[in-house]
């Protein structure tokens, strides 16, 4: 399908460009969202008529869009979850945990402005770049930990998981397994003896 693009969309094409892409591309994302319109005769003499303020609201949006860049590029955020011993968490970050803690620290950003491209099931430090608009796009930093004392300790750079030895790690591996306190030889000893017949 043949589309007239009325915004910069990432990896297709600039404002006015005339670009063809899969029907339900269109259908489901460009059109809905109004980022384009149908290549008609007709919409092509109204984005003509148009382009002149098409380009000045867009301007405008992306003046606003590199103000709010200029105090949000850099900036840390901390989200505290609970996670296992070895840093997994019971669940992931998802790009709405982070908008909202963005809104906390001030920052009004939509959670789909947030470009989480992979899971994230571990504590750390992740960079994760948001797109304020289609021209201005920062990074931030999240940094996912079980409390405020382990989140400071991995902002100045440690890691929070490698105080641990193999010795500890084993124990670890065997509590997953087995209940505290219980262990394979316990478990024998209660076995029921036979009755003597």
């Amino acid at each position: 399908m043949q589309v007239i693009l009325l915004e910069r969309v990432e990896k297709l094409g600039q404002m006015g460009d005339e670009v063809k892409v899969k029907e339900g591309f269109a259908r489901n994302f460009l059109l809905p969202k109004k980022k384009a319109l149908r290549a008609t005769k007709a919409n092509r003499e109204y984005f003509q008529s148009r382009k002149a303020e098409l380009e000045a609201r867009n301007l405008a949006a992306r003046g606003e869009a590199e103000k709010a860049a200029k105090k949000l590029d850099g900036q840390k955020f901390v989200l505290i979850r609970q996670a296992g011993d070895r840093g997994q968490l019971y669940g992931s970050v998802s790009p709405r945990d982070v908008a909202e803690a963005m809104e906390k620290a001030g920052f009004k950003i939509d959670r789909h402005q947030v470009q989480i491209s992979v899971a994230i099931k571990q504590i750390g430090l992740f960079t994760i770049p948001v797109v304020l608009h289609p021209e201005v796009k920062v990074s931030i930093t999240v940094n996912v930990a079980r409390s405020e004392d382990e989140a400071e300790r991995q902002a100045r750079g440690e890691d929070v998981l490698a105080g641990r030895t193999e010795a500890q790690e084993a124990v670890a591996a065997a509590n997953d397994v087995f209940e505290e306190g219980a262990g394979p030889a316990e478990e024998v000893a209660t076995e029921e003896e036979p009755a003597e017949a």
